[in-house]
């Protein structure tokens, strides 16, 4: 899956933008997040696929 890169205004957060981040996670891929001191990653908790992709991205055993 291609990288994309959104960067939302917190403030004034874009619908578009929100909506995007959305579909990625309906469709099995991850999105990336700042938090106040990390990224954090996002997906979808009721995909086993998804939760691989997160395992796998974090380089940790199941």
């Amino acid at each position: 899956m291609k990288t994309i890169i959104l960067k939302v205004n917190a403030e004034k957060p874009e619908k578009s933008k929100i909506k995007a981040a959305a579909k990625i996670i309906r469709e099995g891929g991850l999105v990336a997040f700042p938090t106040e001191t990390v990224y954090g990653l996002g997906a979808n908790a009721l995909d086993p696929n998804a939760i691989r992709r997160i395992f796998a991205a974090k380089k940790r055993p199941l």
